[in-house]
């Protein structure tokens, strides 16, 4: 297994766009990480449905996300609702935008981060370029709230690499 850290800047700038809608309303800071996962080229489907299964649910965080104690699923209208309690007992409150197989985008309600205009997205995909690689893909634009931009990208990059690298470290157990 091979983890890339980084940011990719071309795809997550250009979800920018997607996200808020135009241009000119896009949030000002996007983050992405890739994990990608060796697995058997021949089970690629029974591996993509595998790992989906243990880590692309809706309130699956709270069990690969070492920051989340808890997740409790609501609905509110028509609208897919969660909040995750963090060990420290912080709550965010996040609600579904959209859900495909192996993928979903979500928008943050509330949260104590330093974060407004959040919208993320949480996808795995068979990697472009090895047949025997699959990835997750974890992205997001926001704007700073209560922190300078370096700041807020640190904290929501540190997020999302505490999450891939707990997946890197327990996707073999079936």
């Amino acid at each position: 297994m091979k983890f890339f850290q980084g940011i990719a800047v071309a795809g997550v700038v250009a979800l920018a766009g997607v996200f808020a809608g135009s241009a000119a309303n896009a949030a000002s800071i996007a983050v992405g990480k890739k994990l990608e996962l060796k697995v058997d080229a021949k089970k690629m489907d029974e591996e993509r449905t595998r790992l989906w299964t243990k880590f692309g649910g809706w309130c699956a965080l709270k069990d690969w996300h070492p920051a989340v104690a808890n997740c409790e699923e609501s609905t509110e209208g028509d609208a897919k609702i969660r909040v995750l309690t963090l060990k420290d007992g912080g709550k965010i409150k996040e609600k579904l935008l959209d859900e495909k197989p192996n993928f979903y985008r979500y928008e943050i309600l509330e949260s104590p981060l330093p974060v407004k205009n959040y919208q993320a997205q949480f996808a795995l995909t068979p990697d472009d370029d090895d047949e025997d690689e699959i990835n997750f893909a974890w992205s997001a634009t926001f704007d700073a709230d209560g922190k300078t931009n370096k700041e807020a990208h640190d904290i929501i990059e540190g997020i999302f690499t505490a999450g891939l690298d707990n997946i890197k470290a327990t996707a073999g157990a079936k």
